[in-house]
């Protein structure tokens, strides 16, 4: 199988969906005549022109209520957003717009409409662009949540995404443009709200989601076999919905759950999961579930820092170690 960027696979689900449908067009900063800020959109303007793909003033709010006004008349949006810090300016019609429309309609409405862009940390960018937002948004009913970890999955679940009759959120990360991976030619759709086992293990069930997996959960799943500790690993792949049956059976195999996710710890997806599992699979925990997250603070600029803050394969191993340990 060819491998290729997360960015080409991110725009082949783009195109293949643009190509089918007349009313799918492309809207957001810089997507049109600079191909995008991290190149997504390359060659995308010179394809399907400037009525579908659109460059727009840096004014977040003002196009996403653009965008949701088109979606609830006949067309089917894709709002790129250049970093999700930036999509606050626009909350209010994601949350109160988008969201609700179907149920304030009583059925009548729907609205068909992507959010998407770069989300965390990514280097040294200070706080205000390095935060995740997808517990914010996946705390919302009527949005789905995508968060994709590797190239594979973006173009499959940003398939789904364009598709859905519902707004969805699909989050990238920044880091991960470049990173290449296997995909196939042939075209593809991946569920939305399923997850992925992406190996099976005995002792311990590590669930996690977007850049967390291959930055620092595979690393560190490879460092624990090293030890002989067999760890089951989960890639959610969207955290509204979440795949709950799939951790709970793996809980009940294993006995023991670690969550990683990058965002704070405080009503994050790590602790509506710890609080599922040990609501539904009490009886089956050896261990108490353990989550890593980045530091309860806002990022700093300095690197020594920023290492502090985050998760790390370090992290990871030594949360896994000592659920494990207690087995003994």
């Amino acid at each position: 199988m060819r491998e290729i960027q997360f960015r080409e696979a991110l725009r082949e689900a783009l195109n293949e969906e643009m190509r089918k449908d007349e009313t799918i067009f492309l809207m957001g900063e810089e997507v049109a005549e600079y191909n995008g800020a991290y190149k997504v959109s390359q060659g995308m303007l010179d394809e399907f022109g400037p009525k579908r793909v659109i460059d727009t003033p840096i004014a977040e709010l003002g196009f996403a209520g653009i965008a949701v006004g088109a979606a609830t008349h006949g067309l089917k949006p894709i709002v790129e957003f250049m970093t999700f810090n930036f999509s606050l300016v626009a909350i209010d019609q994601v949350i109160n717009s988008a969201a609700k429309i179907r149920q304030m309609s009583g059925g009548q409405l729907s609205c068909p409409i992507v959010f998407r862009g770069p989300t965390g940390n990514a280097g040294q960018l200070a706080a205000q662009h390095s935060q995740n937002f997808e517990n914010w948004y996946a705390n919302t009913p009527g949005l789905k949540v995508v968060v994709p970890s590797n190239p594979y999955d973006a173009k499959g679940l940003l398939k789904s995404a364009i598709i859905d009759p519902d707004p969805v959120i699909f989050m990238e990360s920044e880091v991960m443009y470049g990173d290449k991976g296997p995909v196939p030619e042939e075209e593809y759709y991946l569920p939305i709200g399923k997850a992925n086992i992406i190996q099976e293990g005995t002792d311990v069930t590590v669930v996690s989601f977007g850049k967390m997996l291959p930055r620092v959960v595979i690393p560190a799943v490879a460092e624990l076999e090293k030890e002989g500790i067999s760890v089951e690993l989960i890639d959610l792949r969207s955290v509204r919905p979440i795949d709950y049956a799939t951790i709970l059976e793996s809980v009940k195999k294993t006995n023991r759950l670690v969550v990683v996710e990058e965002a704070w710890p405080l009503a994050s997806i790590s602790s509506e999961i710890a609080f599922h599992v040990q609501k539904n699979a009490f009886d089956y925990l050896d261990a108490p579930v353990t989550r890593v997250t980045s530091a309860d603070v806002p990022l700093a600029y300095a690197p020594t820092l920023v290492e502090a803050s985050l998760p790390s394969i370090e992290k990871v191993v030594k949360a896994v170690k000592e659920v494990s340990y207690l087995k003994k």
